[in-house]
Formats: C-alpha cells, structure tokens, sequence
C-alpha cells in the first residue's frame, strides 16, 4: 500500500482517487477551496465535478499544501492546463524527499507551449516523472466501467510503479516510454473533438465526422513526431483510442462545446455557463502557436482557432478545409 496525494479535486482527479483507494492506498485529495472540500466531506459527494457518485469515506480532503504532501510516496496531478504552472510552483516548497510523480492533465502549458509533465519535471527537478492517457471519461472509469489507458516514463521503473498502483480488473494500465507521443495526443484530440463536434451540431453526417476525425489524427501524428514522438504510438490507446471517445461521446465535454458551436451558440457563452473545463479551447490557441514555431500545418487545429478566437462561421471553416489544393495522403 501507497500513501498517494492527487493534486486536484475535479471529476479525474476525484475518479482515480476512488480507483486508488479500491487498489488499497492511502489517498489524499487536494483542491484549493477548503469550503467547497467540508461540503464534500460532508455530502460524500464532489457534486461539481463528479456528480450523483458516492464517495469511499476513507478518501481525505484538505486545501492545505503541507498537508496533503505529509508522507506521500507519490503524487497525482490532475489540475487544468491553465492553472497547471502556478499549482506547481505552491507544492514546490513542501515535495518530500523521495516521491513518485505522474500527470494526468492534459494539454499545453500556455505561456511556454511545453507538454505539462515536462513543466512539471522542471520545476519539481524529477526527471523520470510520468504522464497518464487515454479513452478515459471519468464518469465511467469511477463507475469502474472497464476501461483501458497508458502510462508513459523514460525511467521504466516510474512507469512500472503508477501502472501497479491503478491496474485492476476494471481499469487496466499498460506501459511505454514514448511520453512525447502520449502527451501529443491527450491534448490535441481535445482540438480535434471540438471540430468533431461542430460537425454533430451543423448537422454534417457520419461520412464528414469520420474525415475530420481521421485527418484529425494525422495532425496530432504530425506534431507529436515533429516534438520526437514514435510514430506508433497515434495508433494506440493515448492516440486514436482517446481521439475516438472523446470526439463521439455524449460525455466529451469538448465535443459538445464544439456541438453548441455549429448550433450557433457563441463559446463565451457556452463557457460562461460551464463548471468544468473544455481543455481544447486552451489547447487549440497553444498547438497553433506550437505549429508557428515548429513550421508545421495543422488545418484542422488552425480552423479551429478562428472558430474560437477569430469569429468565423463554422460551415465557413468547413469550406476552408474542403477547398484546400488536393494532395496525396
């Protein structure tokens, strides 16, 4: 048995707690608002962010920094992309002297467009830390819904430590080495489902939804191994797996953003209405500007980005896309 702090008390943060603690580990919750944590406690429910699931009793609760770093021997961390930078920096004072650490946000930094667990490795100094993905909606992974991800490290042993602490017969953990490329897709596919999205919500069929998503997945491939991503790994579960679930399902908070977009819904609108987050909203101004860097196309993401944050009608973006000059796949 572990002691584990999870760094962040939204709906995945909360979902592996529940995952941890079925495995037999300690488990602490963070998050930063110690009022809305008591009525957690309380209720036994993070209404918020995992709502209508009763909680396990033994999971703890506190918004104290030094607290829940007290005696870990690993730390989840699983706080937006936004917020992701500064979250670091307030643990940075109390990390113990030895820990295991894996991230399981996903998306850009966006001031300095780095993976999140790479930010995380510079400020903590923990070069082996580790990063988890996958089709993984926490709704049903709490639920224990069968559900299969990927935990990524250059140091094998990182990997082989979070992959024993969440694997079960509900939720199974494979392993790799290739965090570029899993860190790549968990925060591009958000782009890509906003766009998939979009095209439930113009009314486009299947065969339109199944092109966006496929040319989706060749530019999350094209930037992944531009960064020295393997090639491979865009067709495993952190690639088209992830892709897949959250571009189609009703529980893809991205998808939906981008569903009430083509209904004609304005995002400040949508998002002044929403709880939790849509990380590619973020992510897609972060990639675009990660593209201009690197020198790549990515006409997908790109439109996207002019959708959010330049006003263009959707059906235009689509027309766009359709009347780029043909090329071999």
């Amino acid at each position: 048995m572990s002691t584990i702090t999870i760094i962040g008390d939204g709906g995945w943060g909360t979902a592996l707690g529940i995952i941890l603690h079925g495995n037999g580990h300690k488990v602490t919750l963070w998050g930063p608002d110690a009022a809305y944590l008591e009525e957690v406690r309380t209720t036994g429910e993070n209404r918020k962010f995992l709502p209508g699931l009763a909680l396990p009793p033994g999971l703890q609760w506190t918004a104290d920094e030094a607290t829940a770093l007290n005696g870990a021997d690993g730390m989840v961390i699983a706080v937006p992309s936004r917020y992701y930078a500064a979250t670091l920096q307030r643990f940075a004072p109390h990390l113990p002297s030895r820990y295991r650490a894996v991230s399981v946000s996903k998306g850009f930094d966006p001031a300095t467009h780095q993976r999140l667990s790479a930010l995380a490795a510079a400020t903590w100094n923990h070069a082996g830390l580790a990063a988890l993905s996958g089709p993984s909606h926490a709704e049903e992974a709490a639920r224990g819904v069968p559900t299969a991800v990927t935990v990524a490290s250059t140091d094998n042993e990182e990997a082989v430590f979070w992959q024993d602490a969440f694997n079960n017969r509900t939720f199974r953990v494979y392993t790799t080495d290739d965090i570029i490329g899993v860190e790549t897709g968990g925060a591009l596919k958000n782009v890509i489902a906003i766009a998939a999205g979009m095209c439930d919500g113009l009314g486009y069929g299947d065969n339109t939804k199944a092109a966006l998503m496929t040319r989706g997945l060749a530019e999350i491939a094209r930037l992944g191994v531009r960064l020295g991503a393997q090639p491979a790994t865009f067709s495993g579960l952190s690639g088209i797996g992830d892709l897949m679930v959250t571009g189609m399902s009703r529980h893809s908070r991205n998808r939906g953003v981008g569903e009430r977009i083509g209904r004609g819904e304005s995002i400040d609108a949508i998002l002044g209405g929403m709880v939790q987050v849509a990380e590619g909203v973020w992510t897609a101004r972060a990639a675009c500007q990660l593209a201009d860097e690197l020198g790549l196309e990515l006409p997908i993401t790109r439109e996207v980005h002019a959708i959010l944050y330049e006003g263009k009608n959707p059906r235009e973006a689509v027309q766009s896309l359709m009347s780029r000059p043909p090329k071999p796949e």
